[in-house]
């Protein structure tokens, strides 16, 4: 695999930090430009960053490189680059101007963002789940007029804690699923430092979170046609979404019912055995056991099992039989990893893989 040069947009921020731990020894991908605001454009990254928030040191590689200006410096950036990931604070249309600027500009870009999750032919991508989704891109790139230029972006955090659980049961028609999840401080872009009112505390609202938990998935299990992605109309979901004072890790208590009702043991199967073109692929981040089950009554548990797998598997427990639904069941991811920028970094290991950024 030949080597990219990337950009990162919005470098400054918690999702770009974690961008830049991923990236450092990266086998296809070689950062070359970080961008951020116009208040960070111009210094050097590590005086741009106002607190480091990883657990690991800021790469030494990056802590010279002088930032540029997001917007303002759009063509050089563009220009230096092989595509871009995206995580920017910004309104939703502005994120949307932003976007689409780059991508006109011949720079594909690898979102982060929400603001193009539902524009019908921009693919919303789980790799194991609709890579088949990437399909659209050709439509999108005649309707944007570009020959290398798009936006693919990655589905909401908290999906990655039953969605991928869901996903190989599809097979035995879920009518119904009612999920909670329970969301780490850092899916707020915070730490217990800068969220002193989570400590000892649930909040029982993210803003926008129980929509997208309920109409993501949909998108997700949709299919291309006619150059957009229609959804899917079912199954029905209902949600609702806590933060939970826990620093990272997204949990989801799940409850499905079935058309074919399958067996306990059906169920494990299908989770031990499931996996997709990531795994296929072997791409870089890939996890080699996309689903890990836990028999111990008390697992999984935020603090000792986000991690499974460089915090890119899922971890699943507690599957037994409901007295109103078929089953319920505990779903865990990491969710600045597998739900953030890791999950965008495995999504352009596979736009990579597939010749998208050729």
């Amino acid at each position: 695999m030949k080597k990219y040069r990337v950009g990162v947009i919005g470098a400054t921020g918690m999702v770009g930090q974690r961008f830049l731990t991923l990236l450092e020894n990266h086998p296809w991908f070689d950062v070359v430009c970080l961008a951020a605001s116009s208040s960070s454009a111009g210094k050097k990254y590590k005086d741009a960053v106002k607190k480091w928030l990883m657990t690991s040191p800021m790469p030494e590689k990056y802590a010279d490189i002088t930032v540029m200006d997001a917007t303002a410096d759009r063509e050089k950036i563009a220009s230096i680059v092989d595509f871009c990931f995206c995580a920017v604070n910004m309104k939703k249309d502005e994120i949307k101007e932003l976007e689409y600027s780059y991508a006109k500009l011949e720079c594909p870009i690898v979102s982060n963002n929400s603001a193009h999750r539902f524009t019908d032919d921009v693919p919303m991508i789980i790799p194991e789940i609709n890579a088949d989704h990437l399909g659209v891109i050709a439509a999108q790139r005649a309707r944007l007029g570009t020959k290398r230029g798009f936006i693919a972006v990655k589905s909401n955090c908290s999906l990655q804690s039953y969605v991928p659980l869901l996903e190989p049961l599809r097979k035995y028609g879920i009518k119904c699923a009612a999920v909670t999840t329970y969301q780490a401080i850092s899916g707020a872009g915070k730490v217990f430092e800068t969220m002193p009112e989570i400590v000892d505390n649930v909040i029982p609202y993210i803003g926008g979170e129980e929509e997208k938990s309920e109409k993501e998935p949909l998108k997700i299990w949709g299919e291309v046609k006619g150059g957009k992605i229609v959804s899917a109309t079912a199954p029905a979901i209902t949600a609702q979404c806590l933060r939970v004072p826990v620093s990272d890790g997204h949990t989801a208590a799940c409850f499905v019912s079935f058309e074919t009702k399958p067996s306990k043991e059906e169920i494990l199967s299908a989770w031990k055995n499931f996996k997709g073109q990531p795994q296929e692929l072997d791409l870089p981040s890939a996890p080699k056991q996309f689903i890990h089950y836990f028999e111990e009554d008390n697992r999984p548990q935020a603090k000792l099992d986000r991690n499974v797998e460089n915090g890119m598997a899922i971890a699943a427990g507690r599957l037994r039989e409901d007295n109103l639904f078929d089953y319920k069941f505990i779903g865990l991811s990491h969710n600045t990893l597998r739900g953030a920028a890791g999950g965008a970094v495995l999504l352009a290991e596979l736009l990579a893989a597939k010749g998208y950024f050729d």
